[in-house]
């Protein structure tokens, strides 16, 4: 396939260029690990690992067995998704461009050589060595940006603000154990009232809203956690129901980055330097 670009990684901020590359008539695969834990779940393409397929604003995602399923998918129009987390389908494809979009913190395997341009998004590569291209994925006035040589800003771990809250409204689990919804994405809930729980061996563990406002994000029902792994996201403005089921503005920041290093290294080859 001519215009293929392979991208490893089906969370929402993975949906967001992936999305963009299919807009833009790219054919897209995803690669993804066998358990997902996108919190987003509603704006994720992941979601097509457990459900068969995902549909994000107007795009959708179907689940393939092989890579001959995954190239049927895609001459339909459709992006599709191999459970692939060691990208081995890199022996049956060759992609114009292959984006690790994991949002890991980490390489999980990216190297330079795995397509003709190769693209990190955030902390965890090394533009000139480990890809070609770095995209800054930190809030600020770099989001988006393309880096020739050198990293991204490190995690920080603290959320962007959203009206006044930042780190209070992303929620990670109490407890090592499974977690358990009380509570469903773009539910209004309350500061201190309960919208899940974990099962441990000593019992159930509560998980507490932090702050009034819209449930943006919640983990999937039965999910094996470890103490601190995120669980939930709760967006304080009520009036952004819709922002549960759609791409958020840093999605789709990133995704112009990616596009931008793609269409350099087919029509302005000499601006990434090799």
């Amino acid at each position: 396939m001519k215009n293929l670009i392979i991208v490893r990684g089906g969370g929402d901020i993975a949906t967001g260029t992936i999305h963009k590359l299919m807009q833009c008539g790219f054919s897209v695969l995803v690669l993804e690990t066998d358990k997902p834990s996108a919190i987003r779940r509603k704006a994720a393409f992941s979601e097509a690992v457990y459900e068969g397929k995902a549909t994000v604003e107007g795009v959708t995602c179907v689940l393939a067995q092989n890579p001959e399923e995954a190239e049927k998918i895609m001459e339909k129009g459709q992006a599709a998704m191999l459970v692939d987390p060691e990208a081995s389908c890199l022996k049956s494809f060759s992609p114009l461009a292959f984006v690790d979009a994991a949002i890991a913190k980490k390489n999980l395997g990216t190297h330079i050589d795995m397509a003709p341009v190769t693209i990190g998004l955030g902390p965890g590569f090394e533009a000139g060595k480990d890809v070609d291209v770095v995209i800054e994925t930190m809030r600020g006035h770099n989001l988006g940006r393309l880096i020739y040589r050198g990293s991204a800003l490190p995690n920080t771990g603290i959320p962007g603000p959203i009206a006044g809250f930042s780190k209070e409204r992303v929620i990670h689990s109490p407890a090592c154990g499974t977690f358990r919804a009380d509570a469903a994405i773009t539910s209004t809930v309350k500061a201190g009232q309960q919208i899940a729980h974990i099962e441990t061996e000593q019992g159930n563990i509560p998980v507490i809203a932090s702050i009034d406002g819209l449930l943006r994000g919640l983990l999937r029902d039965g999910y094996p956690v470890s103490k601190g792994f995120k669980i939930a996201d709760i967006d304080p403005r009520l009036s952004e129901y819709e922002n549960c089921f759609t791409i958020s503005d840093k999605a789709r920041c990133i995704a112009g980055g990616v596009l931008e290093a793609i269409l350099q290294n087919l029509y302005l080859e000499q601006f990434i330097p090799k």
